[in-house]
């Protein structure tokens, strides 16, 4: 029996004292013979992806990489503003021209080469956005990657020096060799 004669049975089944015209059976047959589905790529493309847009202290992460340095300082708290107007030396500078020269280096749409750093105290600018910095940490160069987020803090922050406790962790206790007596 044909798909359509079997649908036609089931909707008599529902209400026999239903009858249907030819184009009300075309539409069931559709809605029945076709079950609608979407694939995962077209319920990306119906819903709109929104992205967060970075903004520091109120300000756009374009607008931010245009601000000269002392109209930056005065977003930032005050521990950075008193570092800035005490001035930076040329360990700092000179950091950001290796950062600056890195990714001028690095082709388009890829990343620029890691700088290695003990600066462990410079503060990050809106200018380092982007690059890869090695921070030393006492014992290795950990590889940071500057995001917007990042801006005005420490370098420091982003490379622990110490490994943290693991609490409640199961000995070895068990695993150690006993020798027979």
């Amino acid at each position: 029996m044909h798909y359509s004669q079997c649908l036609h049975r089931s909707l008599r089944a529902v209400s026999p004292s239903a009858k249907f015209s030819p184009q009300k059976k075309t539409r069931l047959n559709i809605l029945y013979k076709y079950k609608p589905y979407t694939t995962m790529a077209e319920t990306a493309d119906k819903r709109k992806r929104t992205f967060k847009t970075f903004s520091f202290k109120g300000v756009d992460l374009q607008k931010l990489l245009e601000l000269e340095t002392e109209e930056f300082t005065k977003l930032c708290g005050a521990r950075v503003r008193r570092r800035f107007s005490r001035g930076l030396g040329s360990k700092p500078m000179g950091l950001i021209a290796k950062l600056r020269a890195a990714k001028l280096a690095a082709p388009a749409n890829e990343k620029p080469a890691v700088v290695k750093t003990h600066l462990r105290n410079m503060i990050v600018v809106p200018e380092m956005i982007g690059s890869l910095v090695g921070v030393y940490n006492g014992k290795v160069f950990n590889t940071v990657e500057i995001k917007p987020e990042m801006v005005g803090h420490y370098l420091g922050e982003f490379s622990i020096t110490y490994t943290p406790v693991r609490h409640g962790r199961a000995g070895n206790a068990s695993s150690r060799f006993i020798p027979l007596k």
